[in-house]
């Protein structure tokens, strides 16, 4: 199969329409053709007149592993252009950055997940191309967690840079036709064009989302493989909770625990609360000791969520009810446990980092009332699912 930048390079007739024009790449260290040449050297080699990058998150180098991290604006050291952050003193394009070019391309692997910032970062792209009369064109990468959708959708007031829009937490789309909703959703008018991919198929095993012959390139530090991907709709949760998601082990995101739970005794809570909601996932007691963030040197009882191997099932799995039966689980065991993690979560103080995460406090809220059983989450959560199926209905383009 092939990758909108793979299409862009092999047929000259949609580069023709660059010509003569200053084009900027919105890109990062996975932003890679099939043979894995970068996409700026490859746009340059094939005489894309280049005269400006943008980084998001993390940088387009990757080069900060920690959430929250700031990258500078730097001059490139090979083709000498400017590279502006925007996820440094300015989460959004500046005015005079919109000048330096006049089509960006963006080419950012996403994982699917409606907190991961480079979702937000396409749609403050595309507010300054409508605002500045540019052309954004997105060249089209694989959602490795596929099609399904699964959350609660941002309420209204909830916005903010890990809440674009009232979507769900795993909303089942590719960068490229998010742009098509958010241009719909918002108003905006901007030229804008998805150079789509070539055979991608997210409803076929094994990939479901991936494709098999394509490697894995880490999008951001942590991001470390497929299982990480589909399983961080779930896990993404934890960084609003005091509980290790793993950041500082070898695999982040796809695990959590800390010094002082029974993983074992989790996992049996989890599997007598519902059952039904671990459909789809093998869930592994272990240990680990972070060198880094929560937990740091200490021995931690954790729980590894494997969405692989042959117990997996791609249209069962659902790692955002898998999580938050963690959580029930844990304030079932432990009613006084320490929870939720009270710190400016991407910069908004006034609200609790879980709720920020959910775009809302109602999963935070189903997780403290006791009374409350895992029929009354879905009772929530099934209308906003089955409303945001129909909502991106219009958009897909696979």
């Amino acid at each position: 199969m092939l990758f909108g930048i793979d299409r862009l390079l092999a047929e000259p007739d949609l580069r023709a329409a660059l010509t003569g024009k200053r084009v900027a790449l919105l890109a990062h260290p996975a932003s890679v053709t099939a043979d894995l040449t970068h996409s700026l050297d490859a746009l340059v080699a094939a005489g894309v007149a280049i005269s400006a990058v943008f980084g998001p998150q993390h940088g387009v180098r990757g080069d900060l592993q920690d959430n929250m991290m700031e990258s500078p604006d730097f001059t490139d050291p090979q083709y000498g252009v400017p590279v502006f952050s925007l996820y440094g003193e300015v989460r959004r394009p500046t005015d005079a950055s919109m000048d330096m070019f006049d089509v960006m391309l963006v080419d950012l692997q996403d994982v699917g997940c409606r907190i991961y910032t480079f979702v937000t970062t396409l749609l403050y792209v595309l507010e300054a191309a409508a605002k500045h009369g540019k052309a954004v064109w997105v060249l089209d990468r694989p959602n490795p967690a596929g099609r399904p959708v699964e959350g609660l959708t941002l309420l209204p007031g909830w916005e903010s840079f890990v809440g674009a829009g009232p979507m769900p937490m795993r909303h089942g789309m590719t960068l490229g036709e998010l742009g098509h909703w958010f241009l719909a959703h918002y108003g905006l008018n901007v030229e804008y064009r998805v150079i789509a991919m070539q055979g991608w198929e997210p409803e076929t095993g094994p990939g479901y989302g991936w494709p098999a012959e394509r490697p894995w390139i880490n999008p951001s530090p942590n991001a470390a493989n497929v299982n990480m991907a589909r399983a961080y709709a779930g896990t993404v949760m934890l960084e609003g909770t005091t509980l290790s998601e793993g950041r500082g082990t070898t695999r982040p995101l796809e695990l959590f625990g800390a010094p002082d739970i029974d993983a074992r005794a989790v996992i049996a809570e989890m599997q007598r609360l519902a059952p039904e909601w671990l459909a789809g996932c093998t869930l592994r007691d272990m240990w680990f000791q972070p060198t880094f963030h929560k937990h740091v040197g200490q021995l931690c009882a954790g729980v590894f969520l494997h969405a692989e191997g042959p117990s997996y099932d791609h249209q069962a799995f659902r790692p955002w009810r898998v999580q938050a039966l963690a959580f029930k689980a844990i304030r079932a065991l432990y009613p006084d446990y320490d929870l939720w993690r009270d710190f400016p979560y991407e910069y908004v103080f006034d609200k609790l980092a879980i709720d920020v995460i959910n775009g809302g406090p109602g999963l935070r809220a189903w997780v403290d009332d006791a009374a409350a059983t895992p029929a009354d989450l879905d009772a929530l959560t099934q209308p906003d699912e089955a409303a945001w199926i129909a909502a991106r209905q219009p958009h897909l383009l696979y």
